[in-house]
């Protein structure tokens, strides 16, 4: 049976990609190597953060990491590794840690992360959906002070609507578990908050109900062309799938696009969360990120959620002890002791760009071919805006080039 549109990889950017084809009449498939219970998506902190935050990649960034390493305190690791493209990854990384480079991801985060704000709270409303949402700001909470004068420096202005600037009183009211150790913080007021797993949870729930249809456990790990389509997939159990038309995105695992000869600045990046509970009254009351420490604390319904570290080169799933226990330490050098119950941990590899910027449009050579891959840390933030970017481009059939998103927020193109 030949199907309409296949989407391989169930991760948030899949599923949003097949709301939006669902709403425009498409029939579509998800096909994912697990049961979407535990994907990267899963793990993410649930922190939208489009605005007032820089890339990952930013002035100063190598100084920043190495001082940390020498307090201990750095989330980043860089492994040993025989494969020249993390390499080549750090070298691009490195590049684009300027201020121009900087100024212009910036810009593109707060575009696209206002239309996928805005489409979540459209899709809680049109499909009655429970996404545990809310527009309440981030927190940023600074442990040194020269990174908090330099902040400041930027923040010189008065923008209600944007910002504001907390003294000791506010900053202990918005997060009642922090020390005096903490040398200032300010409110972004337009980033938002919701629980990934809710989220992911519902939109299945949600489709399912749509007819869209889901084969899952089911792992493809070849891809046949022919007269410049994709003729069919094959999975691993021995099936082979056919489609009108078929979306790639499958997070950090590259393995079909070097198939197909398509070379991706994209490298897996681990990173860590800490699910818990603790005491109501230390609760912070936004999703707070610690600036210094790349750790984020977001509080939800039921818990509250830490995630951190960003390791390069590692080729280990697990959930590694010795990192838990770092990020802890780090939490806990500049907030009230307190018990963490019912912890929950978690690992997992992210999709990382070079300067936080997705890879997604159509392959320029193999028609029936759209990549939606990359988002990294920020696949919650952007995966409506990049859902619907790519149901235009296959609903509408436009080439990359008659796409202005793409052209603008593609690392294809950047």
């Amino acid at each position: 049976m030949k199907r309409d549109i296949i989407i391989i990889g169930g991760g948030i950017v899949g599923l949003t990609c097949a709301y939006f084809l669902n709403k425009a009449g498409r029939e579509v498939t998800i096909i994912d190597e697990g049961n979407i219970t535990n994907s990267t998506s899963f793990g993410n902190a649930g922190l939208l953060s489009a605005f007032d935050k820089s890339p990952l990649s930013y002035p100063g960034v190598i100084t920043n990491t190495l001082k940390l390493m020498l307090k201990n305190q750095s989330p980043a690791i860089v492994h040993p590794t025989t494969d020249l493209n993390v390499y080549k990854w750090l070298l691009k990384f490195i590049i684009n840690a300027n201020e121009k480079r900087t100024n212009k991801t910036m810009m593109l985060f707060e575009k696209y992360g206002e239309i996928s704000n805005r489409l979540y709270k459209k899709m809680q409303k049109d499909d009655n959906l429970d996404f545990d949402f809310h527009h309440d700001g981030m927190l940023s909470i600074f442990t040194e002070e020269k990174t908090y004068q330099e902040k400041l420096k930027k923040y010189n202005f008065v923008d209600e609507k944007r910002f504001k600037v907390l003294d000791k009183e506010e900053i202990n009211e918005y997060l009642p578990s922090g020390t005096d150790k903490i040398k200032g913080g300010i409110l972004f007021k337009r980033n938002a908050r919701f629980d990934p797993k809710r989220a992911m949870s519902e939109l299945k729930r949600h489709l399912e109900q749509a007819g869209v249809e889901f084969i899952l456990n089911e792992k493809i790990d070849n891809i046949s062309f022919k007269d410049s389509k994709v003729s069919y997939i094959h999975s691993k159990n021995g099936e082979f799938y056919e489609a009108e038309h078929f979306i790639m995105s499958t997070g950090y695992q590259t393995l079909l696009a070097d198939i197909r000869k398509k070379p991706l600045m994209m490298t897996p990046a681990k990173g860590y969360s800490i699910t818990f509970n603790m005491p109501e009254e230390l609760k912070p009351k936004v999703s707070t990120l610690f600036n210094d420490l790349f750790i984020v604390m977001t509080p939800r319904r039921d818990n509250v959620r830490l995630t951190s570290k960003l390791e390069i080169g590692s080729e280990n799933p697990n959930v590694v002890k010795k990192q838990i226990e770092s990020i802890k330490k780090n939490f806990f050098e500049y907030n009230k002791e307190f018990e963490m119950i019912n912890e929950e941990f978690w690992s997992g590899f992210r999709p990382l760009t070079p300067n936080d910027i997705p890879l997604i449009g159509r392959d320029d050579e193999i028609k029936n071919l759209t990549y939606a891959m990359g988002l990294g840390w920020l696949g919650m933030t952007f995966a409506p805006a990049v859902g619907k970017i790519i149901t235009e481009l296959i609903v509408k059939d436009k080439s990359n080039a008659k796409s202005d998103d793409i052209l603008l927020f593609s690392g294809f193109y950047q």
